[in-house]
């Protein structure tokens, strides 16, 4: 399976709630007014667009037909995926790495339920493959299952796990496994974190004391600070980003269990109110389905778009 169509398949139920809706707007209707377009920001607004990304695709797609560009109902759809993605790719860039010879850190936070140990195990597969030696700091040590889940992972994948009592202090273990990954010569430390709402404080206060602590042992890092977002929970993902920000000073963002939603629309609210990059999306449960983020493969899975880059 080619990598667009694993976008294809995990995008699914957004694609076919959105080129319906999209159709039934302009199929039929031979010349498009204020009405139709303003029918296309409700929309897209309803798809879990957020309210400032719909009403810039609607206005994109509506002055690029009043100046004649748009010939077809077909070349509206492929104009809003034309904005769309300029939205989510303006700030894309590498992940921030280490100088040579020194541990690259991620701090992975995010709500419950989110899939930040999944995440970090199926990156644990594909960065280990790659021949590189990876160390997992086991920082949620209040939910039993999250260590086990990440002791699991590192055992598929020969990926080195810091664990410590349950109940211990994130921080020290946040400390431990940083101080572990200088000493071993790893090449990555991917650090999980316990699922937390974005309206506890204390927690969240408990989250960026992890942060502090890892630069106390390595001033460097965290090298980056991903936010794993669970897209079902559609356009109420930015709130969550905008607390976690405030807390950590979030680098980059994981999209998770789209495959599962009809709302793949979020990403494009949160790339319209943050200026972070996606780095990875979660199109399914195998360890292959955590795939690098590309905005032209989303945006045209998302408007059932043929990939132009295949």
């Amino acid at each position: 399976m080619s990598i667009f169509s694993i976008f294809q398949s995990g995008l699914a139920k957004s694609a076919t709630r959105l080129t319906r809706a999209v159709t039934s707007i302009f199929t039929g209707i031979k010349a498009h007014g204020e009405s139709s377009f303003n029918d296309l920001e409700d929309l897209l607004i309803s798809a879990d667009f957020g309210v400032p990304a719909a009403r810039r695709i609607a206005a994109a797609v509506r002055d690029r037909y009043e100046r004649g560009e748009l010939a077809t109902d077909a070349d509206l759809g492929e104009a809003a995926r034309d904005e769309v993605v300029k939205i989510i790719s303006g700030h894309d860039r590498p992940v921030r790495r280490a100088e040579p010879g020194a541990p690259t850190v991620i701090l992975m936070v995010g709500v419950n339920g989110s899939g930040k140990t999944t995440t970090i195990g199926k990156l644990a597969d594909r960065l280990c493959k790659a021949g590189d030696k990876v160390i997992l700091g086991a920082c949620d040590t209040f939910r039993a299952a999250a260590v086990e889940q990440l002791q699991l992972w590192g055992e598929r994948t020969g990926a080195q796990v810091i664990t410590a009592k349950h109940g211990a202090d994130p921080a020290s273990v946040a400390f431990d496994a940083t101080r572990a990954a200088l000493t071993r010569g790893a090449d990555w430390l991917l650090l999980d974190t316990a699922g937390r709402q974005q309206n506890q404080r204390a927690l969240m206060e408990e989250l960026a004391k992890v942060r502090r602590s890892v630069a106390k042992a390595y001033p460097e890092a965290p090298h980056e600070v991903w936010l794993t977002v669970d897209a079902s929970l559609g356009a109420n993902v930015v709130n969550q980003a905008r607390e976690f920000d405030r807390a950590t000073g979030l680098t980059g963002l994981v999209l998770t269990k789209l495959d599962g939603t009809g709302r793949g629309g979020m990403a494009v609210a949160l790339h319209q109110e943050f200026s972070l990059p996606t780095f990875f999306i979660g199109l399914g449960e195998q360890p292959g389905d955590l795939q690098p983020f590309d905005a032209e493969y989303y945006a045209d899975a998302l408007f059932g778009c043929a990939s132009g880059k295949d």
